[in-house]
């Protein structure tokens, strides 16, 4: 894989060293530089004179070059720099992201509390970072040696899939893995009854059939340019957001889309990525894409 530089939120939180460790694999397989981020907004004077501000500065800047190190250290031929910034996390991320090819941060930081899936400054930038976003969570499951694993993806065949395809397709070919690509839809909740169930269920083979089609068809530019590339279609008749945390038990990585806006207050993530944010077992790439 190629593209821009990987950037990497640390704050020196368990799952921010964890999405640095990602980072790093992710970047050497692209053979382009890593830059670590951290960022802390000066303290208010009332509560620290200078000298404090002064160390506080001075505990993050050492921590983003020891974490430089250590990667460094541990993957010989990366390129690896360290950053601080004087800002709110989530502003000097995004900011970051306007030049970056991907962005990786930990599901939380320091802040939070026991039992919280997906911090703030993580869900501010999957939802309006420019460039993909992938969160990953405390010491996930090193699946890297399973030949069972797979990349997830997220695609809807009658929708803009481009960017979330190619990026899908290229994750599965830098992991030699196959590419599980769901499709869910699940019956309206104003649809309770059992006769309309009954109908929905004597026409479902119909469906599938067509969905399998469907897809098939949208993908084909994809399977031409990476014919390496297993592709399994997953048609279902499910909740799309369950369909996919189901999926990523065993996944390497799950990716699904956002649909982006040139104002960044109007960037919103949808609600299936907002509940595989939330509930996945793998790590979550976020890429967005035109309206």
């Amino acid at each position: 894989m190629s593209g821009g530089t990987v950037v990497a939120g640390v704050d020196g939180s368990e799952p921010s060293l964890a999405a640095a460790e990602w980072a790093a694999r992710e970047a050497l397989d692209r053979a382009v530089p890593l830059l670590l981020l951290h960022a802390s907004p000066p303290l208010p004077p009332r509560i620290s004179p200078v000298p404090g501000e002064d160390a506080w500065g001075y505990v993050g800047e050492q921590m983003i070059r020891q974490a430089a190190a250590d990667l460094a250290e541990r993957h010989p031929g990366l390129e690896v720099t360290g950053e601080h910034a004087t800002t709110a996390a989530d502003e000097a991320l995004l900011t970051a992201a306007g030049s970056a090819g991907l962005m990786v941060v930990g599901a939380r930081g320091w802040g939070g509390f026991d039992g919280l899936a997906v911090g703030s400054v993580a869900l501010r930038v999957a939802t309006a970072a420019d460039c993909p976003v992938v969160t990953v969570r405390e010491g996930p499951p090193d699946r890297e040696t399973d030949r069972e694993a797979e990349v997830v993806a997220a695609l809807d065949a009658h929708g803009h899939l481009a960017e979330t395809a190619d990026f899908a397709f290229r994750a599965a070919l830098a992991r030699k893995a196959r590419l599980r690509v769901v499709h869910a839809w699940a019956l309206p909740a104003a649809a309770p009854s059992a006769w309309m169930i009954g109908v929905l269920e004597e026409d479902r083979g119909r469906w599938e059939d067509q969905e399998s089609q469907a897809m098939s068809d949208a993908l084909r530019p994809w399977r031409t340019r990476y014919p390496q590339v297993e592709v399994f279609p997953d048609i279902v008749l499910l909740n799309p957001a369950q369909a996919l945390v189901r999926s990523s038990a065993r996944a390497l990585l799950l990716v699904v889309g956002r649909r982006t806006a040139d104002r960044v207050a109007e960037r919103h993530l949808g609600p299936i990525a907002h509940a595989v944010l939330h509930h996945a077992h793998c790590p979550v790439a976020v890429v967005p894409h035109p309206a």
